[in-house]
């Protein structure tokens, strides 16, 4: 009986610590995302900062960063008065998709 009880506790632990380690293991990190990433997001990465300086020079020391640093950049576009095109939104993730992962 003691035998039987210590296996099961055993196998019992062990299920946990697999259920435990799932998530870690489930949880790779997202994508960078013109849609979904904020500017302070990809500017903490420096590869990414260097994707956002390349086609859109001067983001990181706008005078307003501030204030839409925790939006994406497709959220800012409709704010940035045209500076902030389709076509640079697209050219900014192509190259966000080329970095290595």
């Amino acid at each position: 009986m003691k035998k039987t009880l210590a296996a099961g506790l055993v196998g019992l632990s062990l299920s946990f610590g697999l259920m435990a380690a799932a998530p870690a293991l489930a949880q790779a990190p997202a994508a960078l995302s013109t849609e979904t990433t904020p500017i302070e997001t990809l500017v903490a990465n420096p590869a990414a900062k260097a994707v956002l300086e390349k086609n859109i020079p001067g983001i990181t020391t706008h005078e307003a960063y501030d204030q839409f640093k925790a939006m994406t950049l497709t959220q800012v576009a409709p704010m940035s008065q045209g500076a902030l095109t389709d076509e640079i939104i697209k050219k900014v993730q192509a190259d966000l998709d080329a970095l290595p992962k």
